[in-house]
Order: C-alpha cells, then sequence, then structure tokens
C-alpha cells in the first residue's frame, strides 16, 4: 500500500531532490513524500481508494501534475514522472566532470588574406566542469591552455604564432578561462561568462554553449557533449601584429572564432585507458 513513483529529468537522471504532493479531488493534501538519492519515492501510507492530483516540484525544474487512482489495496502507482529543467534547458547530472582532452579539441579560426581561413588548434588543455545541484547558473568552468601547444599543420607558422608577435609562450605559457557567470539562453543553450586571460591580459569573454548531452562510455564512466563558440579580437589582447599586403589587404585577420567541442567524464579524473 502507499505511493511508488520514479522522478526522472529527460535524460533519464534521477532527480534525487524532488518532492511528490498528492491532494484528493478537494484539493487537501493528503500525503507528501521526497525522493531518495535514485530519484525513486516509496512511502508505505494508506491511500483510501478514489482519484488523486500528484504534483511533483524540484528546485530548478518546471512543476508536474498527474491524475492518479487509488484501488481498494490502497496504492497508487504513479510510474515515472520526467521534469522539465526551467525555461526548457538541461544540464548533466550534478556534480564535477573534467574534460577529457583525448576527445576534446580547442580550435581558432583566423581569416587569411582575406579570402580564406587558417584553422589552428591546441593540444594541451585541462578543464574542468562543476554542475550545481540546485541552481545551475552557479555551475562553473574552468581551463588552462598550454599555449605552446597551437598546432595550424604548418611548423614555420607555429613558430611565428609561438613567438613575441603573437602568443608569445615563452612569458605567457598558459591561456586560462574562469567563469563567474552562467545564465540561460534558451533550450539546451546557455551563455557561460567569465574571465580570459590570454598574452598577459585579463579580459571578460562569453561563450555561447550548447548541451549535446549525456551518456554512457566503455569505460564504466558517464560522459557529458558540449560545445562553445566565441569570438575574439587580438587588439584587445595586445597582439597587434599584422602584414598588409597589395590593395590594403591585412595578411592575418584580427578577428579569432574559437570553436570548443568538449567531452567531459563524470567525476574527479579520466578513465585509465
Amino acid at each position: 500500500m502507499g505511493l511508488t513513483a520514479r522522478i526522472r529529468t529527460r535524460d533519464g537522471w534521477a532527480v534525487s531532490h524532488a518532492v511528490v504532493t498528492v491532494t484528493d479531488m478537494t484539493g487537501v493534501q493528503v500525503l507528501r513524500a521526497e525522493a531518495d538519492t535514485e530519484g525513486a519515492v516509496r512511502d508505505t501510507t494508506p491511500l483510501a481508494p478514489g482519484a488523486y492530483t500528484v504534483i511533483v516540484t524540484a528546485v530548478g525544474y518546471a512543476p508536474a501534475a498527474s491524475s492518479a487512482i487509488v484501488t481498494a489495496s490502497g496504492r497508487a502507482e504513479v510510474g515515472t514522472v520526467t521534469l522539465a529543467r526551467q525555461g526548457g534547458t538541461e544540464l548533466p547530472p550534478p556534480g564535477l566532470w573534467t574534460v577529457d582532452p583525448a576527445h576534446s579539441g580547442v580550435a581558432a579560426v583566423a581569416q587569411h588574406l582575406g579570402i580564406s581561413s587558417v584553422r589552428g588548434r591546441f593540444t594541451e588543455f585541462a578543464a574542468t566542469v562543476e554542475i550545481a545541484p540546485d541552481d545551475v547558473t552557479k555551475s562553473r568552468v574552468e581551463a588552462v591552455i598550454k599555449a605552446a601547444s597551437i598546432d595550424t599543420g604548418n611548423g614555420m607558422r607555429d613558430t611565428h604564432l609561438r613567438s613575441a608577435d603573437f602568443l608569445d609562450v615563452e612569458r605567457f605559457p598558459e591561456i586560462t578561462y574562469r567563469s563567474t557567470q552562467v545564465s540561460e539562453a534558451g533550450p539546451d543553450r546557455w551563455t557561460v561568462r567569465g574571465e580570459l586571460g590570454l598574452h598577459g591580459v585579463v579580459r571578460e569573454v562569453d561563450l555561447d554553449l550548447a548541451y549535446l548531452g549525456t551518456g554512457a562510455d566503455p569505460w564504466g564512466g558517464t560522459r557529458a557533449a558540449f560545445r562553445a563558440t566565441t569570438e575574439l579580437h587580438r587588439e584587445d589582447f595586445a597582439m597587434n601584429y599584422n602584414q598588409v599586403v597589395q590593395a590594403g589587404i591585412a595578411a592575418i585577420g584580427t578577428t579569432l572564432r574559437v570553436e570548443l567541442d568538449v567531452q567531459a567524464v563524470q567525476g574527479e579524473s579520466l578513465p585509465a585507458v
């Protein structure tokens, strides 16, 4: 006898802090129960046969309501209740996530001669994502990139990019990013505001972040995928070098488009593979 239910997110993850309230048809509350760490509700309070309204609430999620019929056994089996993030946006389960560099990418694209693009990537970096449990806008992102790991597929160009004309990796070996605010920007989209330290200059930079989903990996872990983009202006970070070719066209564009493809593993460490 009593009430049983499973509370899940759209991706199938348990909502451990959900509260289930049952009212009779006159609106009087007859039962209130909290979900356990697995998102399960098991309450043994007997209910009189009849029709009831079941309301499920959780901080950060839109409430869900459904009807339930209690039989002569005094039992109400609500089944699985799916909660949507407030505003329609989703994020992975709360806690610490460690970015896997082997399955992630940090790329920058610059215009070349005004007619084409040059793409580069950083091959050495580390980052963590911390999803706040109750208020996802309090989530945090931190990243450190080795500036000397820039790779555009051309050794001469990479050497120049590492020089004092651009990244000046001898003086500024690391590029850092620390988020200061996370805000909803639409379904499954977020704006991450943070401080980017590049070439000895720290400036506020917004990332346009999309959450792509969560799933199990072959090593027994859980992974979440994100994609983020932003645009940087070299002069904002004291990288003013340029070479002008014929007709006044700059050899290298002053705007950089940054593209981040991220896979993060749930927990404080990466699997040994």
